[in-house]
């Protein structure tokens, strides 16, 4: 039997699901989920295996325009996950209104590349009102399945796996079969802490936020991991601290116990807080934090 192998790369608005979806594809968490917009900021793979395939998934940041440095390189993973893909798993839901109107839907129709649409969160609507929505995407792009699922409640995934396989390229695997993304530990675990202070902060601050790690030590019994915080203003940096350093602790230890399920090993976690003004739209502070 040939091997089939490709790279399938998730693209979609904000906040529509694509990262749930992806890992529910996966069957790890590796994209962090919240319900604020632009959650994602990196590329993120997730590499799927069996006997006679491998499905290499990028998650990437929800289309936006730009309004500082960062979103553009954001914009600049969305854009290459368009140039190298052998497959868009373009993901809409059910609440988006006219979504398959735009410059991006234009450019991703005439990138000639196969499409796959997710209607996510079907869950959240009515038999009628669904079938009005993916008769508009069968309109759009004609020919290409459009296939309703609700990550969250792993509705209809296989349905949508079986797509991929079909339309998935013959070709040797692109990864040894015991992988399972392109990123280090080091990388999980900033997300895991980002992830904590997205969910426990409102407002600007969980978009003002950037985690370094600044050391990573696995020994065999404990990792022991020291991170920094960065903020873009002093008055941040009391807001992520909180009172008698309790918002600070709490983040701490949520982050520490998500690592622990992640890695399998104890975790000791150190977290300070630094100041690093307007890094958003420094070119050199986004290089440094792997934007570049």
């Amino acid at each position: 039997m040939n091997h089939k192998s490709g790279f399938v790369n998730i693209l979609g608005n904000p906040n529509v699901g694509k990262s749930t979806i992806m890992n529910a594809l996966v069957g790890e968490k590796l994209s962090i989920i919240t319900a604020k917009a632009q959650t994602t900021r990196h590329r993120i793979m997730g590499i799927v295996n069996g006997e006679d395939f491998q499905i290499v998934y990028s998650d990437t940041p929800g289309i936006l325009k730009p309004q500082y440095k960062l979103q553009e390189t954001m914009m600049n993973f969305v854009n290459t996950a368009l140039s190298d893909a052998d497959m868009i798993l373009y993901i809409t839901d059910v609440n988006e209104k006219r979504a398959f109107e735009g410059d991006y839907i234009d450019r991703i129709k005439e990138s000639g590349i196969p499409v796959i649409i997710a209607v996510n969160k079907v869950d959240l609507t009515n038999q009628d009102d669904l079938e009005k929505v993916v008769e508009a995407w069968y309109s759009a792009f004609p020919g290409s399945p459009v296939i309703p699922v609700s990550g969250l409640k792993n509705f209809n995934l296989t349905s949508l796996l079986n797509a991929i396989l079909d339309k998935l390229p013959e070709s040797p695997p692109f990864f040894p079969k015991d992988q399972l993304t392109d990123k280090y530990e080091r990388f999980f675990a900033s997300e895991i802490i980002r992830e904590k202070i997205l969910i426990n902060y409102k407002k600007e601050i969980p978009y003002s936020v950037e985690i370094e790690i600044e050391s990573f030590k696995d020994e065999k019994s404990i990792i022991k991991i020291r991170a920094l915080i960065h903020v873009t203003r002093d008055s941040q940096k009391g807001i992520i601290i909180g009172h008698k350093g309790l918002m600070l602790k709490r983040v701490g230890t949520e982050a520490r116990h998500d690592m622990e399920d992640f890695f399998k090993k104890k975790v000791f976690l150190e977290l300070y807080v630094k100041v690093t003004k307007d890094w958003r739209d420094k070119p050199l502070a986004l290089k440094r934090f792997g934007y570049q």
